[in-house]
């Protein structure tokens, strides 16, 4: 009866609590099409802090500071930005089971959201911009209608907005849901549970999308194509209101500092004694990962070493940056002038695969999936029910789910790139990857599967969408374990090269895209998407972009050139193994 009348006493406070927010002069109300409200509050808490907001939808309510060092590191050569993301057990009163009955470090759902507002926001930080910058996700309350992300992304978006930080936003995010073929904007818990589609838009002003990520069951390309057409114009409700009240409340931005620059002098010998050469590493389609890096290296260290003799005061570590900037120019310029790659392929040419399943007799399935230099050996392991991985209960609250009888673990070692390093707990790419690949091949089990399955997949070779190469192989592996898969999946990556104006993405002069990208032209790219699907509709997308946003139409260009990509993929996959054994 006490617990009865709390949870009620608690359910009124926070109604007071909605009326006191939606009455307040610092407060922003905005409306969906459905009629759904999100409330976006600033100025009442942690007011240390360059910006504090608080978005709440439902009784779900996410606080979020922004926070930038008063000055940039000596010889930063990036934003160091840092999201944190927590779910807080006292936020829907519950006490953590754990022995210590505290928070301990973060789960794998709040660093998979940690990651999730970071790709949606570091697009549109100026390039010039390298103070070091920490945003705080804390949760207030959480309901069991409201998902917690979608408010952090928003209130992450206004108080950077509101804040003397420099940034380009704001960005407006929305999740789209699909009921028999109706687009559901920001549903419910419940509705997600008989939703085809759970898809993350995140987007800035004119209709730009700046990142994706969602899992669908095989929906089609045309219901894919519209969800992210209407999630970009509700995510306009969002950014217009967070811009009026920036324009009448928001801090000035502070000025941006200069960073050391090159004379022209010293840039032209740069140029002169690096260009050539580096046009002739990339356009010699022979040279595989390693020989083309190790042939740029040999010539950054020459170049670098050969102008700093001529001019002993400068840094070298300008040096290296010029150069980096040359070798990218040069690199992006080859594929317009060319209309070929680095590797001699076309832009819509897949890299060389081939596939092998039941590698080893006493595993219950396996597989090896090698597309160009991307190599990875995947391996499924079956066991009782009992096995399956049992989810804490503020996890369980926010996915819906008390117990995954599907695991993909992801392992990417030091020695798949070449490199020596550390192995030990899984990092956050890795935990990333996994769950992007997860998503992709969930919805081929069987719902009513009596068995506990884990994949796991190891990348022994990386050059480029080692993500996409464990869909691939992790579909091969369960039809060799004679998991009753519905059908196989594949995925692959497609890249972007643009050209255009300062911030201008709207308005590009042209563009490139790339299918099956390889590691460098992800590097040195403007976008990495990665979809996975079967033969029927699309299961899984992950759109990484690097520029301040990209327009709808090259959204559904890309969208196709993944279509018929997975289609060929398919093809060669059926011919070692069709169905499941």
């Amino acid at each position: 009866m006490f617990l009865k009348t709390a949870r009620i006493s608690r359910k009124i406070n926070w109604q007071l609590v909605n009326r006191r927010f939606s009455s307040s002069s610092n407060d922003l109300e905005i409306q969906f099409s459905n009629g759904r409200y999100m409330t976006i509050s600033s100025g009442k808490y942690a007011r240390f802090a360059n910006s504090t907001t608080v978005a709440q939808m439902g009784d779900t309510s996410v606080m979020v500071t922004a926070v930038a060092k008063a000055k940039q590191a000596a010889g930063a050569s990036f934003m160091p930005l840092t999201v944190d993301y927590r779910l807080k057990s006292a936020a829907s009163g519950r006490i953590p089971t754990n022995f210590l009955r505290r928070e301990l470090g973060p789960s794998e759902k709040e660093i998979l959201s940690a990651r999730l507002i970071d790709r949606s926001l570091r697009p549109l930080f100026p390039s010039e911009f390298r103070t070091e910058t920490q945003l705080v996700c804390n949760m207030l309350a959480m309901d069991s209608v409201f998902s917690p992300d979608i408010l952090a992304i928003n209130a992450a978006s206004a108080a950077l907005s509101f804040s003397d930080i420099p940034w380009n936003g704001p960005v407006g995010a929305v999740r789209v849901g699909l009921i028999d073929d109706e687009i559901i904007i920001n549903p419910t818990r419940k509705e997600l549970q008989s939703s085809q589609l759970d898809l993350v838009v995140s987007a800035t002003k004119h209709n730009l999308v700046v990142m994706l990520e969602g899992k669908a069951n095989g929906i089609l390309q045309q219901d894919l194509l519209k969800a992210i057409k209407k999630g970009t114009q509700e995510a306009q409700f969002v950014i217009q209101e967070i811009e009026k009240f920036q324009r009448a409340n928001g801090k000035s931005k502070r000025p941006l500092e200069e960073l050391p620059v090159l004379a022209e002098e010293i840039k032209d010998a740069v140029k002169t004694l690096g260009e050539m050469r580096i046009r002739e590493v990339f356009r010699d389609s022979q040279h595989d990962k390693m020989s083309r890096d190790n042939a740029i290296n040999k010539i950054r260290s020459d170049v670098i070493e050969r102008t700093w003799s001529n001019y002993p005061e400068t840094d070298p570590s300008l040096l290296g940056d010029e150069f980096n900037r040359l070798s990218k120019s040069i690199f992006r310029g080859l594929l317009f002038e060319e209309d070929r790659r680095c590797d001699g392929r076309t832009y819509d040419d897949l890299r060389n695969i081939s596939c092998e399943v039941d590698m080893y007799k006493p595993l219950h399935g396996s597989a090896l999936f090698q597309r160009g230099q991307t190599q990875v050996l995947c391996t499924v392991s079956l066991d009782s029910v009992e096995s399956a991985m049992k989810l804490d209960s503020i996890t369980a609250l926010e996915s819906g789910v008390k117990a995954k009888n599907f695991m993909l673990h992801y392992e990417f070692p030091p020695y798949a790139t070449g490199e020596v390093g550390r192995i030990g707990p899984v990092g956050r790419r890795e935990m990333g990857h996994g769950a992007l690949a997860e998503k992709a091949l969930v919805s081929t089990l069987p719902n009513d599967y009596p068995f506990a399955v884990r994949l796991t997949s190891e990348v022994l070779e990386s050059n480029g969408s080692s993500s996409m190469a464990t869909v691939c192989g992790g579909s091969l592996a369960l039809m060799d374990a004679g998991v009753p898969v519905s059908n196989a999946a594949a995925g692959v990556a497609i890249g972007l090269v643009t050209e255009y104006e300062g911030n201008d993405t709207k308005h590009m002069s042209d563009y490139k895209i790339l299918t099956d990208i390889l590691g460098i032209e992800d590097y040195l790219g403007d976008m990495d998407m990665k979809v996975a699907g079967t033969r029927k509709g699309f299961t899984a997308i992950q759109a990484d972009i690097k520029i301040p946003g990209i327009p709808l139409k090259v959204v559904m260009e890309s969208l196709q050139k993944a279509t018929d990509a997975k289609t060929k993929i398919l093809d060669i996959m059926a011919e070692s193994i069709r169905e499941p054994r």
